[in-house]
């Protein structure tokens, strides 16, 4: 550990701090030694970094606080510590293979991304009507699923970071079921590129829906245990209650969205007020509370889960009743053409080999430059917006004509969000910050993109 003083003003210090007030730097260890420098020059305002890596952050974020004792006097964000570059990596790749970079983003909800970006491409090519109910039904059995996923971490990692370890254990229980529902119909976890521009990639396998049935009760119990373990909980109550607090005009103006606004009395859900996905033929309900702080901004994600499951019933009924196609009829865009997957559960099916390498030229060359080349996308640019589990989300794409984006641009609202920090926790507590961040749910792939 060392400490160092001096005789320097704060770069960026509350209004009205005198000049040359002496800065304290630590690498590790305890205060001590800090703490005797700073009595002995009568100074108790230090600059602390929390992060970038940090286990409160959510991933790499930085916070750079200024404390006063144990009170925050100003916080400031510092962000780019994972840049990753996937928005300008999807520059470069087809419109179709841009959905394996998306997913990425945010891997807590990866199936938002994929979803926004697809109708985004839907939109121009001028598809969006063709796209088969079954695909559409399927997407958004998918995203509330992700819903429900997401906030059973949100809610079971911010009580780890409280000590609550079981919050967390139980959290991961719920989300674990949902997981294997996503294994059984993508073949993945997470990062799962299965929502494709004009459709899904391969439908459901035969008996998802009774599956899904089957785990349904998990998960709502998982739900409801947490709930039971925090909503009247006396110790969580004192973490949470007027924690972290920020009026409805203030979080209009510094954009937060999601529930962390609908907490505070706005019902602003997407799904209702620019429905896409079919979402306005749904039965459900937006949760909203009366002050948007740490403990209602929770609550209102246990309510959300309860929705997503009634959300769930309900396509699980419309697919029973629905078979169909799971991708747009239009070869030229289905990528991929709607192969099927052979006995390993991994390569294509022997039939599938069969009629594009011994029965039709034609579709082997149609088959190869698809895949290698990608298909055109009409020049122009279009925003699609949805309701992601953190909020809202925007995609902007822009085409130039070619078979790749000439410009990828996504609105995440884990980045958006996080403006709101600095209003929600200046003038509290130091240890309150970690549970105003963990109530905001950012994940630091989205912000960093």
């Amino acid at each position: 550990m060392s400490a160092s003083t001096n005789a320097m003003p704060h770069a960026a210090g509350p209004a009205g701090e005198a000049p040359g007030a002496p800065e304290f730097t630590a690498d590790g260890g305890d205060w001590a030694e800090i703490a005797a420098e700073a009595e002995r020059l009568g100074e108790e305002r230090i600059v602390v970094n929390m992060g970038p890596v940090h286990p409160s952050t959510h991933g790499v974020l930085r916070l750079i606080l200024e404390i006063d004792g144990e009170t925050i006097r100003e916080l400031r964000v510092g962000t780019g510590y994972l840049h990753t570059g996937i928005e300008k990596n999807m520059e470069y790749r087809t419109w179709t293979q841009g959905v394996t970079f998306c997913t990425r983003m945010d891997y807590v909800a990866p199936l938002f991304q994929e979803v926004a970006y697809c109708l985004g491409v839907e939109k121009l090519l001028g598809v969006t009507d063709e796209i088969p109910t079954r695909a559409t039904l399927i997407r958004v059995l998918m995203m509330e699923l992700n819903r429900i996923a997401s906030h059973l971490v949100a809610i079971g990692t911010s009580g780890n970071e409280l000590g609550a370890t079981t919050m967390m254990t139980v959290g991961f229980r719920g989300r674990e079921d949902i997981l294997r529902i996503f294994e059984r119909i993508t073949g993945l976890r997470m990062n799962h590129a299965y929502i494709r521009p004009g459709g899904v990639a391969q439908d459901l396998p035969p008996g998802t829906t009774d599956y899904v049935r089957e785990l349904l009760p998990n998960i709502r119990l998982s739900v409801k245990e947490l709930q039971d373990l925090s909503a009247q909980n006396p110790i969580y109550k004192l973490r949470h209650v007027d924690v972290g607090y920020i009026s409805l005009p203030a979080a209009m103006a510094l954009g937060l969205t999601g529930p962390s606004v609908r907490a505070a009395g706005l019902p602003l859900d997407l799904r209702k007020l620019q429905p896409y996905c079919g979402y306005e033929t749904y039965d459900f309900d937006v949760p909203v509370r009366d002050k948007s702080d740490a403990y209602n901004r929770v609550m209102v994600r246990f309510d959300e889960c309860y929705e997503s499951i009634k959300i769930v019933t309900q396509v699980l009924d419309r697919l029973d009743a629905t078979p169909g196609p799971v991708m747009v009829a239009d070869k030229k865009i289905a990528w991929p053409a709607q192969l099927s997957i052979g006995s390993d559960g991994q390569g294509n099916s022997l039939g599938h080999i069969k009629e594009i390498m011994g029965t039709s030229m034609e579709s082997l060359i149609h088959h190869f430059k698809l895949v290698t080349e990608g298909f055109r996308v009409p020049a122009g640019q279009v925003f699609q917006t949805i309701e992601h589990a953190k909020g809202v989300m925007g995609v902007h794409l822009v085409s130039d004509g070619g078979t790749r984006p000439y410009r990828a641009h996504f609105r995440d609202p884990s980045y958006s969000n996080l403006q709101s920090t600095a209003a929600m926790t200046e003038g509290g507590m130091l240890a309150d910050v970690v549970v105003t961040l963990a109530s905001l749910d950012p994940v630091l792939g989205g912000v960093d993109r």
